[in-house]
């Protein structure tokens, strides 16, 4: 039984149709859904020049941990070590080299005439082979071409090591039988293919998306481009879930999940959806976000996870359990919970892990002629590990201390300090959140002392970051 990879275009068809415009946040959740649900490859914009657009590689590059990571390179050096420089990161990295290759586009998108542009693509191709060994090349505009032509540039770009060869029908105009015959005529015009994997990409203009990427499977094809959000072509849970109903009769499979595709397209359509709520716009910390939620005892458990979602959170089904049955405790008890609750809930009900490390001791010196001087101690397995920093302010300097003790800098998302019984002798409660790898860990700490309870939450998060990183 043949494999067939299904690779997501959400995020390049949002950027390239700005019908949609997610935020740097939104764009790592839907990677970390994809890469949950065993999508082949997840497909990502490139770098235009930009600082920002490399720092957005290297950071969903970190999380890409199941599938591959493909991201497109322009036709020339200098673009394709930028890219493999951000994109390296990830387990699996594809370089994609891209084409329009139809009379009506090579001219003006291209610039390129028919010859310059079969030696030019070659030689991008060859290029990326000597970076990865995983190259494609996506022949935009592919059913408006000259087949001879096209066997031509396919030709000469398998030559110079792609292993993967896509053909774009962006017209959309094509019946199903008519897709799998262009897709025949090609493997007869072009028996290089048949070592390599031939992908398919299909607009859906006459609403045949989904059927014509069936019938290119049927004709051969072994990759399937497609978005976990409508945008007019292939859809990813359409596609996967006939793949997986008619496996035997295609004589193909793909190793998308189908059991997890109804809640991962929920999720999805959540954060890319039209009427998105001030969060997905929010440039702040994510429980700012949210800050209206409203939630009551009447509420169920999707309900509650989709606001802990929005929180930031990506919860086990065993962690999300708890966190309701907790939600629920407090909520017979209360009348509203909002989300400054919900986020407390989540930090002291979720991912409670073995402590890597422990608080041993502090000393905080601070004053208005001096800066504050923080000397912590920690254990780390069992071996005292101690750091001084400076800093604005006996919290700040305390948390420098204890990033020097780790050897690593972590972006703090959240911090919030709040009284939790009454009178001089308080007990002040601290929350932070903390992120690593595009992933928010919240900690909480409890003591009389505000410093103390901060110190203890930044650590009961840091525990959860080492807990994770060692397993």
């Amino acid at each position: 039984m043949r494999d067939i990879r299904v690779s997501d275009i959400t995020m390049r068809e949002a950027a390239a149709s700005k019908a949609l415009s997610l935020s740097f946040k939104e764009k790592l959740e839907i990677v970390k859904i994809l890469d949950r649900i065993g999508v082949g490859s997840i497909e990502v914009e490139g770098i235009e020049s930009s600082k920002v657009d490399s720092l957005r590689i290297k950071s969903i590059a970190s999380l890409v941990k199941n599938s591959t990571l493909a991201v497109p390179v322009k036709m020339d050096d200098e673009s394709i070590e930028a890219v493999w420089s951000a994109a390296k990161g990830a387990k699996s990295v594809r370089l994609q080299v891209e084409a329009a290759v139809s009379p009506s586009c090579m001219e003006y998108i291209q610039r390129r005439k028919a010859d310059a542009l079969i030696a030019d693509a070659a030689a991008a191709v060859a290029k990326c082979a000597e970076l990865t060994d995983d190259v494609e090349f996506v022949a935009i505009d592919a059913t408006r071409t000259d087949v001879v032509y096209l066997a031509k540039i396919i030709d000469a770009v398998v030559k110079a090591g792609a292993k993967t060869v896509t053909v774009c029908d962006a017209a959309g105009s094509m019946l199903p039988e008519e897709f799998a015959q262009f897709i025949a005529d090609l493997y007869e015009a072009a028996p290089q293919l048949k070592d390599i994997d031939l992908g398919i990409s299909c607009c859906n203009n006459l609403n045949m998306a989904d059927a014509c990427a069936v019938a290119g499977v049927m004709a051969g094809a072994s990759l399937v481009k497609a978005t976990s959000y409508p945008m007019g072509v292939v859809a990813l849970d359409n596609v996967a879930r006939i793949l997986a109903a008619k496996a035997d009769s295609l004589g193909a499979q793909s190793h998308v999940r189908v059991t997890e595709l109804k809640r991962a397209m929920n999720q999805v359509a959540r954060l890319c959806c039209d009427e998105r709520s001030k969060a997905a716009q929010f440039t702040g910390t994510v429980s700012e976000a949210v800050e209206g939620v409203v939630l009551t005892a009447s509420d169920d458990q999707d309900t509650v996870m989709q606001y802990v979602e929005r929180l930031g959170y990506s919860l086990s089904d065993e962690d999300a359990a708890a966190v309701f049955e907790a939600f629920k405790k407090i909520a017979a008890n209360k009348e509203r919970v909002g989300a400054t609750e919900l986020d407390a809930i989540v930090a002291s009900a979720a991912l409670q892990v073995p402590p890597t490390y422990t608080l041993e001791g502090y000393v905080i010196n601070s004053g208005l002629s001096f800066k504050a001087t923080s000397h912590i101690s920690l254990r780390k397995n069992g071996e005292l590990v101690e750091a001084v920093s400076l800093g604005d302010g006996p919290i700040d300097s305390s948390f420098k201390s204890i990033e020097s003790v780790v050897g690593k800098h972590y972006e703090l998302d959240d911090f919030r300090i709040q009284a939790v019984t009454e009178g001089r002798e308080a007990v002040g409660e601290s929350v932070v959140k903390l992120i690593a790898d595009g992933k928010v860990y919240s900690g909480r700490g409890i003591s009389t002392d505000i410093v103390e309870s901060s110190i203890r939450a930044y650590i009961n998060a840091l525990n959860k970051i080492a807990y994770e990183e060692q397993n």
